[in-house]
């Protein structure tokens, strides 16, 4: 399933979301001017486990920075088009609601935190990795879990592909977002630590941090388990 727009308006502009998407795509940016440096601008810049749990000193050679560090660049980063595009289109739907719920600065706080559990969720995992992390998707699976926990009513619009047809159905957030929880959950388990592919379980960090921080960083007035802004 891939949403494509949910039916709940913000009170208030989402300037924190938006800018968090506007400097993912200057990072994405900046990686595509570099050409054929572009992978090296992933190893020195993503996140690597190995390098935090002290197992590689270095990413692959090239000049090092702390791996506290990268947990945060690799944040911004992508792997490709369809990896940034898929990020935030996510992001865009679900961010601002979170942000109206949270308000700016909490919410801006929320979702590095969910980032930085998400890469020492998979650093937990698989610390001898040595595959390079980049993408929002960490920090984004913790506004996915806070979005289900403060509007699981909303109706999510998503399209599912049948064969070379997209059929678009209208489902409630919480079906939307535990049903995707549910994929990355099952292709955590599946997947061999240390192959490349997927940061499954950065994702399922991340997820896991939304729901714990989310009652503790949502402003006061909005309930859990609430109801659309618009009803």
């Amino acid at each position: 399933m891939i949403p494509i727009s949910d039916d709940n308006p913000s009170r208030r502009p989402a300037y924190v979301n938006w800018a968090l998407i506007l400097l993912c795509a200057a990072a994405f940016g900046w990686e595509l001017s570099l050409g054929p440096r572009f992978d090296d601008a992933i190893r020195v810049f993503g996140f690597l486990p190995a390098t935090l749990s002290g197992h590689r000193l270095t990413a692959h050679g090239l000049a090092s920075y702390p791996p506290a560090l990268t947990i945060l660049t690799s944040m911004f980063l992508h792997g490709g088009w369809l990896h940034i595009a898929g990020n935030m289109l996510y992001l865009w739907i679900f961010g601002n609601n979170v942000e109206d719920a949270m308000g700016h600065v909490r919410y801006a706080v929320f979702y590095i935190v969910c980032g930085i559990a998400a890469a020492l969720a998979l650093a937990w995992v698989d610390p001898a990795s040595d595959i390079p992390i980049v993408g929002a998707s960490g920090a984004i699976s913790g506004v996915l879990a806070a979005y289900m926990l403060l509007f699981p009513r909303v109706r999510v619009t998503v399209v599912v592909p049948l064969g070379i047809i997209f059929y678009p159905l209208a489902l409630g957030a919480a079906w939307v977002v535990g049903f995707w929880f549910l994929l990355q959950l099952l292709n955590a388990w599946m997947v061999t630590p240390g192959q490349p592919g997927v940061a499954w379980w950065a994702h399922v960090g991340g997820f896991a941090a939304g729901l714990i921080l989310t009652p503790l960083f949502k402003s006061r007035d909005v309930p859990l388990f609430g109801h659309p802004r618009g009803s």
